[in-house]
């Protein structure tokens, strides 16, 4: 079942920042002066000597949060990618930054994986001048992304991401104004910034 509690909650216990609030807002500035405040009124006290059954666990907890995964779901990405030749980490990231919610998110299109899923699953996505409403599909090499109907960009929050000059895109997308191009594949770099791919391989292959 995917994850519906508290999101702050969740981001202070694995003590790092998984995109649940909109970068700016109230409630992403109270995350930030506790991310590093375990939940709970007792803090770090009483805490054990975590293991490296529980790193791994950990691991594998946050790339699920950060995705909005189900455990079933990170399961079969991992099933696909451990049967390839090569570095299963790769794989199972590329299989994730792939989906496309997370490439919404990484153009810019909206300001967390959440509000990007809603706006797939509401039809307001277009793929290759075709509505597309499955967050999971897998973009390929050449697909172009854009909004199913002009009107979406004059939503306060959407504008707001799109006026944004200080965005960072990966370099296996480009966009101009509206219209996206996946123009390479994409690496699992972005995501090995905060999670620690081998535990999760680890973590799998007990």
């Amino acid at each position: 079942m995917r994850y519906t509690g508290p999101r702050n909650k969740i981001a202070r216990r694995e003590s790092i920042d998984l995109g649940f609030k909109s970068p700016g807002s109230k409630s992403h500035a109270r995350l930030l002066k506790k991310l590093n405040i375990p939940p709970g009124q007792h803090g770090t006290r009483g805490r054990r000597k975590i293991s490296d059954h529980g790193r791994q666990l950990r691991e594998k907890q946050k790339l699920r949060y950060l995705f909005m995964l189900t455990e079933k779901q990170l399961k079969k990405y991992f099933k696909e990618a451990v049967i390839k030749k090569g570095n299963t980490g790769l794989y199972l990231g590329k299989f994730l930054e792939k989906r496309l919610d997370n490439m919404l998110f990484r153009a810019g299109f909206a300001p967390t994986r959440a509000s990007a899923r809603q706006l797939i699953t509401h039809r307001h996505i277009k793929v290759n001048n075709r509505v597309n409403s499955l967050p999971s599909y897998q973009v390929k090499k050449d697909d172009i992304i854009t909004f199913s109907n002009d009107k979406m960009t004059k939503i306060p929050y959407i504008e707001k991401m799109l006026e944004n000059k200080e965005i960072i895109l990966p370099n296996w997308i480009e966009r101009k104004a509206i219209i996206c191009k996946i123009v390479s594949e994409p690496t699992n770099e972005e995501i090995g910034k905060q999670i620690n791919l081998r535990l999760v391989i680890e973590h799998y292959s007990r």
